[in-house]
């Protein structure tokens, strides 16, 4: 069986400098927003091309400190993608503003720039982008858009660690890249952790506050804060995952290449555009019958996952405060398909996968 993800399999070539930074912090004596903390920040500041890094206890937590620190009006409108994760949108919510949806681009699974002037109001104050599958946001037409209406933009990389636009890492266009490293992410935690990175000088400094009860002095509170600190001993397994992020992404890279030779090309498969550099945190494909393929490939011993089965219009929790129709979301929920590509996986199990389609039963050989 071809499991569509094991984390034991990708942390074992780093197992030996997992387990000595480890032992390092427990014998340190010192757990919380220590030195692993503070250079793990610095670190990764570095690889984000980013004046301040910010860490925090998850990425859903990175997006609302984030946008609460925008200091908006409560209850501004704040624009998001129909289809991302429902992180994002619990993040306008907990900030205490409204989130409106905008449809994405089926080719990319992206917010579509075309569809931002429709969906402008008065209220709108800030756009969150959500780079999803390790894609980026046609982000030239959503910052022009923004600075021609006043509008602030907010970056959820939770999925795109390293990923860039005509050259430029997601996450610095916008006032702020907000990342998740849960431990699945292409740069992954051994539990949660999140981190917020930006060029602004205040904006870093009210963050900074705000993570730690509204502190940087103790018992000095000048914000009303939260606790939201990265754990001691999950910034240094960062530091050992990020030396190693640039080798990742190229592994992983190099299997979606697999993917893109030998797949059917009447498959629906990720697009890929000269101006992006994509990092394949997930190789989403769309297909009409995706349940009985998804099923059909488990029979024959692959695994896959769907990014994401509901749709967050369509979620109970937002029943009342999600209206509208949503056709591509709909669309996007209903037919797409992870296949595997992670840092556990080798060349031999994506070509043994990429033969299974060349094996596909008539009534599956199905155009999205």
């Amino acid at each position: 069986m071809i499991e569509y993800e094991s984390l034991a399999q990708a942390n074992r070539a780093l197992m030996e400098e997992l387990e000595a930074v480890a032992s390092r912090v427990i014998r340190s004596g010192w757990y919380i927003l220590g030195n692993e903390v503070s250079s793990f920040e610095a670190e990764f500041a570095t690889f984000a091309e980013s004046k301040h890094c910010i860490s925090v206890a998850n990425g859903l937590d990175a997006l609302i400190l984030s946008i609460e620190a925008l200091d908006l009006p409560k209850g501004s409108e704040v624009m998001v993608a129909s289809n991302t994760y429902i992180a994002t949108i619990l993040a306008i919510l907990r900030a205490g503003h409204k989130p409106v949806l905008v449809e994405p681009e089926r080719e990319t699974f992206n917010m579509d720039p075309e569809r931002l002037l429709a969906a402008l109001t008065p209220d709108t104050r800030a756009i969150c982008v959500t780079h999803l599958f390790g894609k980026a946001c046609r982000m030239s037409e959503i910052t022009a858009f923004a600075s021609e209406h006043g509008l602030k933009v907010i970056e959820d990389c939770a999925q795109s660690h390293g990923a860039r636009y005509d050259g430029r890492l997601t996450g610095t266009f916008g006032i702020a890249g907000c990342f998740s490293f849960y431990p699945t992410k292409n740069l992954g935690a051994l539990g949660d952790a999140g981190a917020i990175v930006t060029d602004d000088d205040e904006f870093a400094d009210r963050l900074r506050h705000m993570r730690n009860y509204g502190s940087k002095k103790k018992y000095e509170n000048v914000y009303i804060g939260v606790n939201s600190r990265l754990d001691e001993i999950q910034a240094a397994f960062l530091r050992v995952k990020l030396r190693h992020i640039d080798q990742m992404t190229e592994h992983k890279r190099a299997l979606a290449n697999i993917y893109f030779a030998n797949l059917p090309k009447w498959l629906a498969q990720p697009l890929r555009r000269s101006a992006e550099y994509d990092v394949f945190h997930i190789f989403g494909i769309r297909h009409p019958a995706r349940d009985e393929l998804r099923q059909w490939l488990l029979d024959h011993g692959v695994k896959t996952e769907i990014h994401y089965p509901i749709a967050p219009h369509r979620q109970k929790a937002m029943q009342g405060i999600l209206s509208g129709n949503y056709p591509v979301a709909d669309e996007l929920h209903a037919t797409e398909l992870s296949l595997p590509i992670s840092a556990g996986h080798n060349s031999d199990e994506i070509e043994r996968v990429c033969g299974l389609f060349a094996a596909l039963p008539d009534n599956l050989k199905l155009t999205a």
